[in-house]
């Protein structure tokens, strides 16, 4: 069913991205540039998350946005921007991934210190653990264990994790991102949430580091 001029400003209305990316479908440069200003820093974040590796990270996230311009003319606005948004993401991680796999490349991983919310590291160490850590931990430290924890999961699972935690996505637009039911999301995330637990719960209660 085509998408009527009324629809266009419901959806507009309701979601200020995809006001911005209908003005991106428009040609104009300014909202592209609003658009890259609010996530950029974010799709870094979770590739840098998905790789491994900084350098490369930033190298993608270019990508990521060249993409989201040369297809802005297939953007239909009934979807959710930031859920458009992490499917392109997400094909750009598993091409390189598949590209780093080819050519059997060991690389060097580089620090991603800072690169996370602190309140989304509280979240996500206090959900996978069910309790209050007993020891006092700085925001270094929060952030070195919990990226170490998320490390030790796969990839599909850290995805998911980084989509709900992160950027607040539902199980509806991860499946979305991810080519999954929602059904399946779900599980995916019970699974990731007792994996990072069982990480965790050690070092948050005795201070022992995952292996």
């Amino acid at each position: 069913m085509a998408i009527t001029d009324t629809s266009l400003g419901n959806y507009a209305a309701r979601d200020p991205d995809v006001r911005l990316m209908l003005e991106v479908r428009e040609g104009s440069a300014t909202a592209f540039e609003e658009l890259m200003l609010r996530y950029q820093a974010r799709v870094m974040t979770v590739l840098g998350h998905l790789l491994g590796m900084h350098g490369q990270a930033e190298d993608l996230t270019q990508e990521v946005f060249l993409r989201v311009f040369r297809a802005r003319q297939s953007y239909s606005p009934d979807a959710k921007f930031c859920t458009w948004l992490f499917t392109i993401v997400n094909n750009v991680a598993f091409n390189a991934r598949r590209g780093r796999s080819r050519r059997r490349e060991v690389q060097p991983q580089s620090s991603l210190s800072g690169s996370l919310a602190i309140g989304g590291l509280d979240q996500i160490a206090l959900a996978a653990s069910g309790q209050m850590p007993t020891r006092q931990l700085d925001k270094a430290e929060m952030q070195d264990i919990v990226r170490l924890a998320l490390d030790e999961l796969n990839e599909r699972q850290r995805l998911a994790v980084l989509l709900n935690k992160f950027e607040g996505l539902g199980y509806a637009d991860i499946a979305t991102v991810m080519g999954l039911s929602p059904q399946a999301v779900k599980s995916l995330l019970s699974r990731a949430r007792e994996s990072l637990r069982q990480i965790l719960e050690p070092y948050l209660e005795h201070g022992t580091r995952p292996e």
